[in-house]
């Protein structure tokens, strides 16, 4: 009998049960799935929004003006409510458009202790925004027309750009899937874009309760993230596939089970570490990095949080259920071969 159950002396011999635990893995993400899937759903669905995310300027056109405020050391105050109030009593009719623009919906910034307004309108025409920047001097006071800055993005430019955004995340998960098929094979394939997808899903799903909520528009820097989420959970998860396989050539006696087990187990310590140094210094631009960065760096951190755990979770623990078979010989003792985190 001690034949049948050989065991392999080893330095550790802690190990995690992920495929004990794995329908609470299932279950954790199921959850944090539906709410994210329902959130693009109600953003959907809103009349206002029409779409699963909240498009900002740079996929649906428009014009930015920003302000510097000419006061010294201390600005007096100003309320985004007294912006809009000004913005929706302008009347841009008058200036030979075709169309005149809404600017209920605009949206108002007040940024470094009122110093600085950003407004962020529909696609106005240089006369229209010269006239938005005369009457909103009657609220803010007068500005510093050097510091001024206009940013005009047309509809068709706006619509080129989510198309370019749209096709870029598609081309990126046709180039996972091929390298990882290439590399191992289809199920791994399968299993790291289920894995992705999961993620994406997620962050997505967080940025459309947001904007249903608190009004949070999504721009191209959006899509860098998503696109950088993207890498860096394939890489997570190629690492834990490439010690799955390892020990699959080192130890084929033992059941898939527990060859995912030792895969886990000796590669959390490196997903910990990795994904610790990362969360630094986006939580440092979270805090430190400025307006323009501040939800690029929250998406980028949702997304190290998400891509981390279906890398050592989620992916690992599908891959369990693959082989029904799962033969092999499992040894009653903890004990597992050396490997190095």
């Amino acid at each position: 009998m001690s034949s049948l159950n050989p065991v392999i002396k080893t330095k550790k011999n802690a190990r995690i049960n992920l495929c004990r635990r794995r329908r609470r893995v299932w279950a954790l993400s199921t959850i944090i799935l539906v709410i994210s899937i329902f959130g693009l759903i109600f953003s959907w669905l809103n009349p206002l929004i029409k779409a699963p995310l909240k498009p900002g300027l740079d996929f649906t056109g428009g014009t930015q003006i920003q302000l510097e405020r000419n006061c010294n050391q201390n600005c007096s105050d100003l309320s985004v409510l007294k912006v809009n109030s000004k913005l929706s009593s302008l009347d841009l009719s008058s200036e030979g458009s075709t169309s005149t623009p809404n600017l209920l919906g605009s949206k108002v910034q007040i940024l470094d202790e009122g110093k600085s307004v950003i407004v962020r309108m529909p696609f106005l025409s240089a006369m229209q925004a010269n006239e938005v920047i005369k009457s909103l001097e009657s609220v803010i006071g007068s500005v510093d027309s050097k510091s001024t800055s206009i940013s005009t993005i047309g509809p068709t430019l706006g619509r080129q750009l989510l198309k370019s955004s749209v096709v870029s995340l598609l081309v990126a998960f046709a180039g996972i899937s091929s390298y990882i098929s290439f590399r191992y094979d289809s199920r791994y394939a399968l299993l790291a874009l289920v894995a992705l997808a999961h993620d994406l899903i997620i962050v997505c799903g967080i940025f459309a309760w947001l904007g249903l909520y608190i009004g949070l528009e999504i721009d191209s820097l959006f899509a860098v993230a998503l696109l950088t989420i993207a890498g860096y959970s394939v890489n997570d998860t190629v690492v834990v596939f490439d010690r799955i396989r390892e020990i699959k050539k080192q130890n084929n006696f033992l059941k898939l089970n527990d060859q995912i087990d030792m895969a886990v187990s000796a590669t959390i310590t490196r997903t910990i570490y990795t994904s610790g140094t990362t969360l630094l210094p986006l939580i440092a631009l979270i805090f430190f990095g400025g307006a323009s960065l501040y939800w690029f760096s929250i998406a980028l951190a949702l997304g190290v949080l998400v891509g981390s755990w279906s890398s050592i979770a989620l992916a690992p623990s599908l891959l369990s259920v693959w082989d029904r078979q799962n033969t092999g010989i499992v040894s009653d003792s903890i004990t597992t071969i050396d490997i190095e985190a």
